[in-house]
């Protein structure tokens, strides 16, 4: 989940969003922590004790339901795909200076092996954590060379000078928004991690997940700010890029290239795998050839890349989309926990539902507010 998370969306966002809002924009990284915890804590210990995929367990709510929220979040994962893999053809560029669409449809046959891999689940979880380990240690070298001011970025984070409430929704939209949110509860019914005696683990995943995804955007918000705050002008058409640059030279400029590859292919395994895998239970023929669909998705999302490209408005426009679709799943789930035919005699806490129905209101707020005021 934390690397189907960091993608070349997020890191493009938390570097705009520094641009934007300087100091200030700790405060929105906090709030976001804690909408996402407090979403994807609910969302995985109701998917967890229901031993059902998020789609059957709204089609139970609602006949037809579950196919309204499997189209939402397919097509928001493929939108995010299409920038995953040009993200990807453009890491292969900067490090080993190949063509973009040649470095794109290189890690997509990458990607593609993982899934056909006899040993599949066990090699997705493993190159995804080590690649996740790599960028965050890279990440950590380029923040510490920017020279941030930490203790004003801190005194910002309790009292910032200004809210912008659309970059609260992008980040929380990018980070368990859409697909992202289901991408490890998916995963962990897949692996037999379920009900109510799975239900430390579950919430210590959850959480944990999203400290590490937290920990990439706050090392990159650091090196973005301690650019920005010295004077660095930052290419708008490719700004992180700038950012890893000005802060730490050529050696820099290829770390950003590792880093947003790694950042890419992980998030291509992700989107793809829990965009299928919120179609599987809808027929026989899609369970029974879900690595030939997830191939499919992988190859659209390669062919859309080569006809459209990635302009760093849309992707933060995806993340912000990604972020109304979180309280409709969201507000799902917590009225599932009252099904008894779903969830048994399973006790969901009352905190759990009140910090989470706290989730779906402030959101669909930020997110009408968007719609209404910043977006269109």
């Amino acid at each position: 989940m934390a690397t189907s998370a960091i993608g070349p969306g997020f890191i493009t966002q938390t570097t705009v969003f520094t641009q934007q809002l300087l100091t200030s924009f700790g405060f929105v990284i906090l709030i976001s922590i804690l909408l996402d915890i407090a979403a994807q804590l609910n969302i995985w210990r109701i998917i967890s004790v229901s031993e059902k995929r998020a789609q059957d367990i709204a089609n139970t709510l609602l006949p037809g339901m579950g196919y309204v929220l499997a189209a939402l979040v397919v097509l928001g994962g493929l939108a995010f795909n299409i920038g995953n893999v040009a993200g990807a053809g453009l890491g292969m560029n900067v490090t080993l200076g190949t063509d973009t669409l040649t470095g794109a449809i290189i890690s997509s046959i990458i990607a593609l092996i993982i899934f056909w891999f006899k040993e599949a689940g066990v090699a997705m979880d493993w190159f995804a954590k080590i690649l996740g380990f790599i960028m965050i240690g890279l990440t950590l070298y380029v923040a510490i060379s920017s020279h941030p001011p930490v203790l004003e970025a801190v005194k910002h984070t309790i009292f910032p000078t200004h809210i912008n409430t659309t970059a609260i929704l992008t980040l929380v939209g990018g980070t368990v928004g859409g697909y992202i949110s289901f991408a490890g509860a998916h995963r962990l019914l897949d692996a037999g991690v379920t009900g109510q005696a799975h239900l430390k683990e579950v919430t210590k995943g959850s959480i944990t997940a999203i400290l590490l995804a937290s920990t990439m955007r706050i090392l990159l918000f650091l090196a973005a700010l301690g650019v920005v705050m010295a004077g660095g002008i930052l290419n708008k058409e490719n700004p992180a890029a700038s950012v890893f640059q000005i802060a730490a030279g050529n050696i820099g400029y290829r770390i950003f290239g590792i880093v947003l590859w790694s950042a890419a292919i992980t998030s291509v395994v992700g989107s793809a795998y829990t965009s299928v895998s919120f179609m599987r239970s809808f027929h026989p023929w899609i369970e029974k050839n879900h690595r030939l669909v997830t191939t499919v998705f992988i190859l659209i999302s390669t062919l859309l890349f080569a006809f459209i490209g990635r302009p760093v408005k849309v992707l933060i426009i995806v993340g912000a989309l990604n972020g109304l679709i979180l309280p409709i799943a969201l507000a799902m789930m917590l009225v599932a926990v009252f099904h008894k035919k779903l969830v048994g005699n399973y006790l969901h806490p009352k905190w759990l539902s009140l910090i989470g129905w706290v989730v779906v209101l402030v959101m669909t707020f930020m997110g009408v507010k968007a719609i209404m005021t910043d977006l269109f």
